[in-house]
């Protein structure tokens, strides 16, 4: 927690926030068409709503502290099981999870929301022992990834239909 910014766990209540967070991000990222930005937002508002009942999505809100009704920026997680994999020297369980919705709104941009936000999410994955994390990245939000320890991978994407 910063001086600054609160930094609390999202909850159904904050599910439009979240999902208007996403849609804009993708919107930002030139990823998506006007008129699909109405589409992804109802459509993640719906999933988050059940992945976060169920606990497959937790999310962290950034709070100011001069203005506690708003959220400057939010991040959450998705968990995710695979089947026990080789990791270094021993074998991994596979509970994984993948960073999601990484967004600051733009009057808070560059106050270090996303590093806490971030940081959080690292602190509770290790304190909750996953084997893995990953998240993909924008250019923009690149630098500040590689910042805290995160390193390109081998990923690949089928791009076909």
């Amino acid at each position: 927690m910063s001086e600054r910014f609160t930094i609390r766990p999202a909850t159904l209540e904050d599910v439009d926030a979240i999902a208007e967070h996403r849609a804009r991000m993708f919107d930002e990222m030139d990823q998506l068409s006007p008129a699909g930005f109405e589409t992804l937002r109802t459509k993640s508002r719906e999933r988050l709503r059940d992945f976060i009942t169920r606990g497959d999505y937790l999310g962290w809100l950034a709070i100011p502290a001069q203005a506690r009704n708003i959220i400057a920026g939010g991040a959450g997680i998705q968990l995710r099981e695979v089947l026990p994999h080789p990791n270094g020297n021993k074998i991994a369980e596979g509970r994984h999870a993948i960073i999601l919705n990484v967004f600051t709104e733009p009057a808070w941009r560059h106050q270090g929301v996303a590093r806490l936000l971030v940081q959080r999410i690292i602190d509770w994955t290790r304190a909750e022992r996953l084997d893995r994390l990953v998240l993909h990245s924008s250019e923009a939000g690149r630098a500040l990834y590689e910042r805290l320890g995160f390193v390109g991978t081998s990923e690949m994407r089928f791009a076909g239909d």
